[in-house]
């Protein structure tokens, strides 16, 4: 009788831990730009359960660009956001504060000519009609590729702006002849368009064209919030700690989770286009400047292109300090 007591009574306090666990978990609304540069680490966390055993419970909610998710963070409907190029746009406006990298986009963008325009260089672009979304990393690459090749992206071509699936949709239809875009998007021109010719991609451009992805807190959350931000830390170390160590495993997990609407092999092709760095390195980057001269870096192609009117030291809007005080 003694020991059934007993038993009761260890499987009572595990039921009454795992309630009092749960009532205490922290529910973090987390917007995310669905690319493997972006969401990687990300969904390794989810899978693996970091995040749940730093108490968080993530809620994702999708966008295809940066621009109308920071639009959301700063309308607080979010409470962070993991993004690519748009982390040197609107949080130097003062909405939003970096805390967490993620990697270097090295050769996630391209631009695709349609077949019937018979375009073979960045210079054919001259006087074109080009769709792609205003103020992302798709118009980051643009306007590098253009400028490394004598041409203003402000004079010489016309920028169709509208949300990425929009825009692969047009050129897709021949709405418009050529679209400036981001992996896995190329998976669906590559199967409509199968004469469509990639003019260039990111990689012609590093590191010039060198982009930081990572993750931006709301300005309030950043305030109020930075425990769960180094939460958050935590479990994105493990994850990214398991991608490197476990590339194969991890992608398999990733595309299981994520991307099975495209073939394993176009998972792979976008982990080559990215750089993803061992924590022990991140350090280093953070430390000796590194990554603020990238967020500067691309800060500057915002200026040119008009989206920003004066440039902010990235020390304004980047805090180092939280990755820091937990990878060290």
């Amino acid at each position: 009788m003694n020991s059934s007591r007993l038993v009761l009574g260890l499987l009572l306090s595990f039921v009454l831990g795992i309630g009092v666990s749960s009532a205490n978990a922290e529910t973090v609304k987390v917007g995310y730009l669905h690319t493997l540069a972006v969401d990687g680490q990300f969904w390794i966390a989810m899978e693996k359960g970091y995040f749940k055993e730093q108490g968080l419970v993530m809620e994702p909610v999708p966008f295809t660009s940066g621009v109308p998710m920071m639009q959301a963070l700063s309308g607080g409907s979010l409470d962070v956001a993991i993004m690519g190029a748009v982390i040197s746009n609107f949080p130097s406006r003062g909405m939003g504060k970096i805390f967490l990298i993620n990697d270097i986009e090295y050769d996630t963008a391209m631009i695709f000519a349609r077949p019937e325009t018979k375009a073979k260089s960045i210079k054919d672009l001259k006087g074109q009609k080009i769709a792609t979304v205003k103020g992302t990393t798709a118009q980051v690459f643009l306007h590098t590729a253009l400028k490394a090749n004598g041409l203003d992206s402000n004079k010489d071509v016309t920028i169709i702006s509208m949300d990425m699936a929009g825009a692969v949709s047009a050129f897709i239809s021949g709405a418009v002849p050529f679209v400036c875009t981001w992996a896995p998007f190329n998976v669906a021109i590559r199967d409509k368009v199968p004469g469509a010719v990639m003019i260039s991609s990111a990689k012609e451009f590093y590191p010039n064209a060198a982009i930081i992805g990572g993750w931006v807190a709301g300005n309030d959350y950043y305030v109020k919030n930075k425990e769960t931000l180094k939460k958050i830390v935590r479990a994105w170390i493990k994850a990214n700690d398991f991608l490197l160590a476990h590339p194969d495993e991890a992608l398999k997990l990733i595309h299981a989770k994520a991307y099975s609407n495209i073939p394993f092999s176009d998972i792979e092709a976008s982990w080559k286009a990215e750089k993803v760095e061992k924590t022990k390195d991140w350090v280093k980057l953070y430390e000796n400047g590194t990554v603020s001269k990238w967020i500067g870096q691309v800060e500057h192609v915002f200026i040119e292109i008009g989206a920003i009117h004066d440039y902010v030291d990235p020390s304004q809007f980047f805090d180092p300090g939280i990755f820091l005080s937990v990878a060290k």
